[in-house]
């Protein structure tokens, strides 16, 4: 087995995170409580309405309900949750594999447009290892999604490699394109502080389409014409490209557990993201569900990320 199974157990987290924040499309307040949870739980959106449970919905690619401008999953019963890719990217960029999620809004807090507001809660409360060995979705051969000059393909690949590249007419973000080897210390240092990003012609359109009302210059990036209208500019080089693999990172996580896959992805999107973890599962000879060699048996402890994560 890959040594890169280092971290062999699956995770959670050590304590109870509560976190605040608005929703970027609603504009509404949103409060999420982020539980740890046993092992083979999985990431777990739990929605409350006035103190009352109203919907579980597992974060699962079957559950996706729409895929503009953010990923949304939801139930049959019209409950749902969006901008969930933020907070997923999160968690699985960390290799948390188990956490119930309480959120008592439709949507999850944007916090400042990137994944570090969760990524330094969970930093700050570390990670609990569990006895069960983690698991993870193996792909045997390639998938491939073609829309119009939008693409994205997994391979085989004995690690989790990420290969974005986007392009847009803007002179202001062009032609970008970025490849790590995905670890949680990577994610961390490469990935997590890029923020979403938007155009000022788009506003009015979508203030219209009731979308964007709590978009601010605090928790996105907004380009005029030839410029980053954001006073305190970029915070990564390619901060751009950064955002785009962050959203791919929290889209994959619908796979339902830890890919062990190269991903390319050429001009996408949310939309292209779900399109091919769903043709990956759809095809049940791409993919194989393989799991970490079980360790000794040893009561849970806390334990920091490079343990976890294998880094």
């Amino acid at each position: 087995m890959s040594n890169r199974f280092i971290g062999a157990r699956q995770t959670t987290l050590a304590r109870e995170i509560e976190l605040t924040g608005t929703g970027v499309h609603s504009g509404a307040p949103v409060s999420v409580i982020l539980h740890p949870a046993a092992a083979d739980t999985g990431l777990r959106f739990l929605v409350t309405k006035r103190g009352r449970v109203v919907a579980e919905i597992p974060a699962d690619v079957s559950y996706v309900k729409n895929l503009t401008l953010c990923t949304v999953i939801g139930n049959d019963d019209g409950v749902s949750v969006g901008t969930v890719e933020h907070l997923l990217a999160a968690l699985r960029g960390l290799a948390v594999d188990n956490c119930i999620i309480e959120i008592d809004s439709k949507e999850v807090p944007i916090m400042d447009g990137s994944s570090a507001p969760f990524v330094e809660a969970i930093d700050e409360v570390g990670l609990r290892e569990l006895s069960a060995p983690r698991r993870f979705i193996k792909v045997l051969r390639p998938v491939r999604v073609e829309e119009g000059e939008s693409w994205g393909e997994l391979l085989p690949h004995s690690g989790f490699h990420m290969d974005v590249e986007i392009d847009f007419p803007s002179p202001v973000i062009g032609r970008q394109r970025l490849s790590f080897e995905m670890s949680p210390g990577v994610f961390r240092n490469e990935i997590c502080r890029a923020r979403t990003f938007g155009f000022m012609s788009d506003v009015e359109r979508l203030w219209k389409a009731g979308l964007a009302l709590g978009a601010n210059l605090n928790n996105t990036i907004a380009i005029g014409d030839d410029k980053i209208m954001n006073r305190e500019g970029l915070r990564y080089p390619q901060e751009f490209v950064r955002h785009k693999m962050l959203d791919a990172v929290g889209d994959l996580s619908l796979a339902g557990q830890p890919l062990l896959a190269a991903y390319r992805s050429v001009r996408g999107g949310h939309r292209l993201n779900s399109l091919v973890v769903k043709a990956l599962l759809a095809d049940p000879d791409a993919w194989t569900m393989v799991q970490a060699p079980r360790a000794r048996e040893r009561s849970p402890v806390a334990i920091g990320f490079a343990v976890a994560a294998g880094e």
